[in-house]
């Protein structure tokens, strides 16, 4: 037990005690359960991991391995000290260590896909540089679908990649290609799609097709008909690059200037707190009022199939491998199932929200076969993003978010493609997919699985912070905040009590989370330090996919605002399904 000091003014001093990290009682009965004479043997461990941490195929090489880890002097057994050190230990994390292990032979469209919007900004959508920077970024965290818009430059004779109708500074399309080629199969081998956001005229296509072919050469996914009947699957194309794009009819200069007038209308972003602002309920469908709302559609955002890709170069109607666009008409034209033909469909934020309420089983039903993506609406100037699983929990593939941003928002991104060996695609739940009955996310189903967690205790803040980080005259004031981001029925937030003056917080407290879709929730956890006069700060987060949680007791580690792991904070948590 050391002490710790604190400068209240240039005479005072405060001291406070800094305790050493020390198992909580419910860990100190259970060794006691599973040990003889202070000593926990290969056989009591393995009995540990099959009955407490539910690893039914835990054998004794598996405690063996566990016994070594810890480097303690006792070679058949671990005393309390080791114990701790193993659950409390980067080699008991909350997730399982599974790889890729979802079924990644069916269509594209039966996965949901890692997707960025606007991927090349640096910052807001406004005023920020465009750089391949963030696009490196995104690819190194496993983000499987790259967004360009790709404009003439200042002498029409190039193309760069910027924001249209912005100050935001260009950056040439060639170098965005060859970090995409540099970068795009370094966290997964899965396929890459970069979808193109098309303002060229048909002779900078042309240029844009031989730069595209020059750049990624024979891993370059060129398909042979103009149209697919069913997407190919993801394990079919390990490695390559899928071009995504609508055939434009003419530069959409004045569309993206109708847009921006449109969303100004809707009102600004608010901005964001310290760590984001909450995520958006679902809970009371506040789209409601937009019923009648579709008669005023941008008609300019159809186009008419394959009419309009007469004025395409072709060479570059040729690299489209997933063709995009919408028919013209109403959502009712747009989400009408073709038998003999797959597309993708885009929709911004707020037309989607307006869709599912009056659409929402057809949402459901197109994408089965299609593909669809939402994409932030642009009144989001700060990179903000949106609720993701109103996208999910209708089947959306390509939900599209500003990987640049901050915010609780992304970090269910985050936790979601943690799934599957985080290779950027999840396959979706069966009841999405099902040609049957047709899943509809407004209704309160049966409780599936009731999840129950334990906040033990958390550690590592003195390490990773400096030490009047949170407080300048006393040590930090730490609560847990844990809760479940999925369905309406099932998203909720509770909270830890706060404990005064404690770079090691003890908690102990017990939540219980019904689920009545289990498939679709993440496990949100988030710690902050409370401050009396201002708001509170932030002490880390993550998010965690409930399909693949272990069960028992395990250590989480704790993530910034950016989603980068601390090196030493983490939370001792246990997970158990009942």
């Amino acid at each position: 037990m050391s002490k710790q000091t604190y400068r209240v003014c240039f005479c005072f001093q405060r001291r406070f005690r800094l305790a050493v990290s020390e198992a909580p009682e419910d860990i100190k009965k259970l060794f006691e359960q599973y040990s003889e004479n202070g000593i926990m043997t290969i056989d009591g461990l393995q009995r540990f991991l099959v009955e407490v941490q539910k690893e039914d195929k835990a054998t004794r090489e598996d405690a063996q391995k566990i016994i070594d880890s810890v480097k303690h002097f006792h070679r058949k057994g671990v005393n309390l000290e080791a114990f701790f050190k193993y659950l409390f230990g980067d080699i008991n994390p909350p997730l399982a260590s599974l790889g890729v292990h979802h079924d990644m032979s069916a269509p594209l469209s039966h996965y949901f896909i890692y997707t960025g919007h606007n991927s090349y900004l640096t910052g807001n959508q406004l005023s920020s540089e465009c750089s391949d920077v963030p696009i490196i970024n995104a690819l190194k965290r496993g983000v499987r679908v790259i967004e360009l818009d790709i404009w003439p430059n200042s002498t029409k004779d190039d193309v760069d990649v910027l924001h249209g109708g912005t100050l935001t500074t260009p950056v040439e399309l060639i170098k965005c290609l060859r970090s995409i080629k540099e970068y795009a199969f370094v966290a997964s081998e899965y396929p890459v799609v970069i979808t193109l956001e098309d303002h060229l005229t048909p002779k900078l296509q042309a240029k844009v097709a031989e730069m595209v072919t020059q750049t990624f050469g024979e891993i370059l996914f060129s398909p042979g008909p103009e149209c697919f009947k069913e997407f190919p699957c993801p394990e079919s194309l390990k490695r390559r690059i899928i071009i995504s794009t609508k055939p434009p009819k003419e530069y959409l200069e004045a569309k993206e200037v109708k847009d921006k007038e449109d969303d100004s209308q809707r009102g600004k972003a608010s901005d964001e707190e310290a760590w984001g602002n909450e995520v958006p309920d679902l809970k009371g469908s506040h789209v409601a009022n937009y019923k009648n709302d579709f008669d005023e559609e941008d008609e300019e955002d159809t186009d008419d199939g394959e009419k309009s890709q007469h004025s395409l170069a072709p060479e570059y109607k040729h690299l489209i491998g997933i063709l995009a666009g919408k028919p013209k008409g109403g959502l009712d034209a747009w989400l009408r199932v073709d038998p003999d033909k797959v597309t993708r469909l885009s929709m911004s934020e707020q037309k989607f929200e307006k869709a599912v309420v009056t659409h929402g089983k057809q949402i459901v039903r197109f994408t089965r076969q299609n593909v669809l993506r939402v994409y932030p609406k642009s009144t989001r100037f700060d990179s903000s993003n949106y609720n993701p699983l109103i996208g999910w929990m209708h089947g959306v593939q390509m939900v599209a978010f500003n990987m640049q941003g901050l915010g609780r928002s992304l970090w269910l991104m985050h936790g979601m493609f943690k799934a599957n060996g985080g290779c950027g695609y999840v396959k979706k739940p069966d009841f999405l997919l099902n040609s049957v009955e047709v899943f509809d996310p407004k209704i309160k189903l049966p409780v599936k699985t009731t999840l129950k967690v334990t906040v033990y205790m958390g550690e590592g803040w003195y390490y990773d912070f400096h030490h009047t980080h949170f407080d300048a005259y006393s040590p930090p004031d730490f609560y847990t905040r844990v809760g479940i981001a999925g369905v309406p029925a099932d998203s909720v937030m509770k909270k830890t009590k706060i404990l005064e003056d404690n770079w090691l917080p003890s908690w102990n407290e017990v939540f219980e989370f019904p689920l009545t879709v289990p498939e679709l929730a993440l496990l949100r956890i988030e710690v902050h330090e409370y401050d009396m006069s201002e708001k509170d700060d932030f002490g880390g987060q993550t998010c965690l996919p409930i399909s693949e949680l272990r069960s028992g007791i395990r250590a989480v580690p704790l993530y910034s605002r950016k989603g980068e792991k601390y090196n030493s904070v983490k939370l001792l948590m246990h997970f158990e399904f009942i």
